[in-house]
């Protein structure tokens, strides 16, 4: 027994010996294969999987704010590269406005971002983005608001008819709501009937 405990640390300082002789190639593919210290361990988030939550803020959504460019780059990155990125352009007011458009992979439109060399219209359509407050589309108008008056006007753009609401204590987020409106065109729904109508479009305003 005695034999056997120095047998076995010669055979441990051996092997050792054999594994730290191969070529310095092998030893540093393997160190940067298997060190637990230079791996990536962050790719282990399930941040890293899905991409990173963004939110709708006073200073903009996710990392969008008024100072980012309107060049698909600075945008994808800002949305941390969650969406697939289109560009588009329009008359607005008789001016033309550029305009980009995120979409997911069923091309189902999440966002459109507006502005002219930075952005400074962010309109966001996705359930999966909320404000810091927790407002998310497809909350119904009672849920925030207990009347219209002083907060919503009529909505305009070509999205049917629609209320826009400044958002409570914001000066740079409101929120669209749609429902159904049998009423003359251009005048405000009542309350009564904007109760029951649901968010759409979470706008944040530069």
């Amino acid at each position: 027994m005695k034999n056997l405990r120095p047998a076995l640390l010669t055979a441990t300082l051996l092997l050792a010996g054999c594994a730290g002789s191969g070529s310095q190639t092998d030893s540093a593919s393997q160190s940067t294969w298997w060190n637990p210290v230079s791996w990536s361990w962050s790719s282990l988030s399930p941040t890293h999987w899905f991409g990173s939550s963004l939110k709708v803020t006073e200073q903009g959504v996710g990392g969008i704010n008024g100072t980012t460019a309107m060049q698909k780059e600075a945008l994808s990155k800002a949305l941390n590269n969650n969406y697939t990125l289109r560009n588009g352009m329009r008359m607005e007011n008789g001016s033309v406005l550029s305009f980009w458009q995120a979409v997911d992979d069923d091309k189902q439109i999440k966002l459109e971002i507006s502005g002219q060399s930075t952005a400074s219209r962010v309109e966001v359509m996705d359930k999966a983005i909320e404000t810091d407050g927790g407002v998310k589309i497809g909350m119904r108008f009672s849920e925030l608001y207990s009347k219209a008056y002083g907060a919503c006007k009529n909505g305009s753009g070509s999205g049917g008819v629609s209320v826009e609401c400044k958002a409570p204590d914001s000066q740079h987020i409101s929120y669209v709501f749609t429902g159904e409106w049998h009423g003359p065109e251009g005048l405000m729904p009542a309350d009564e009937t904007l109760k029951n109508w649901t968010l759409s479009k979470i706008v944040w305003q530069r």
